[in-house]
């Protein structure tokens, strides 16, 4: 039987967020994902299906409809297999769910440029950036469900966008010393995030995979670009991930070779 396709990196924290839902609505095998090798060129029959568009996730339904952009892509798959929904059913609770979402891609941005910052004396206010944002999820989190753990009485999906995205900033405690500092204005978003994180439904990656995959975002250049002096991508299917090296942690210093990084 057909079945609507992803187009994604296995990596990827935007189809991560899809894989979190199928897991939480019992349905993994509902969608078949089918990976894309970001270090190489598209390939042409995909760019067809993509209007010329590079970026991930993509779904395809199975007559042939295309659907971008991952928020997209979430709110088909939930709305499509609908007989267990993970979205709020009340209304009210639905707009504040969407209103916290709507945090996500600023608060996101933020760990990314914080990661591909190569100027460390931008370094202090990126770091606050994030605090920021951190500290506004935490005050959002303790308004709605003072006396509980997540949003709302479970983890939702409120959880499932950020969840990926907090993951990801395994690289930001790894190449910039990044952690919520141990304060009270910070204690429920601490609390909601590893939690969040230590979850089973999002167990889809691990820390040593993020930092190995990602150090070409920690030297600036992301999305299977090349830094300057390296003939391989940090993203590269082979040599697998798992039987390389941790990569350095000096990346206001250097850019380390291939050979360090374990990538020939």
């Amino acid at each position: 039987m057909a079945k609507p396709i992803i187009y994604h990196i296995p990596v990827c924290p935007f189809s991560q967020r899809i894989e979190i839902l199928l897991r939480l609505k019992g349905l993994e095998d509902a969608i078949e994902f089918r990976v894309v090798d970001i270090t190489k060129p598209r390939d042409p029959a995909l760019l067809a299906k993509t209007r010329g568009t590079t970026a991930l996730p993509v779904l395809e339904t199975e007559d042939g409809r295309i659907l971008k952009e991952s928020l997209v892509i979430l709110r088909y798959v939930e709305e499509r297999f609908s007989e267990t929904p993970i979205a709020r059913q009340d209304p009210f609770e639905r707009a504040i769910e969407r209103l916290m979402i709507t945090r996500e891609g600023p608060f996101t941005m933020a760990g990314y440029l914080m990661v591909m910052n190569r100027d460390p004396e931008k370094t202090d206010v990126m770091r606050q950036t994030l605090l920021d944002h951190y500290a506004w999820l935490g005050d959002f989190l303790d308004h709605h469900n003072p006396d509980g753990l997540w949003l709302f009485d479970e983890f939702g999906l409120a959880e499932l966008v950020y969840t990926p995205m907090m993951m990801r900033f395994w690289f930001l405690e790894f190449y910039e010393g990044f952690e919520i500092p141990d304060e009270p204005k910070y204690d429920r978003a601490r609390r909601w995030k590893k939690a969040a994180m230590a979850h089973h439904a999002a167990q889809q990656v691990c820390h040593d995979e993020i930092v190995k995959l990602y150090y070409d975002y920690a030297v600036g250049a992301g999305n299977g670009a090349l830094p300057e002096g390296r003939s391989v991508s940090s993203f590269t299917f082979s040599p697998d991930w798992s039987g390389r090296p941790m990569p350095p942690k000096d990346k206001y210093i250097r850019i380390a070779s291939d050979a360090e990084l374990g990538l020939i």
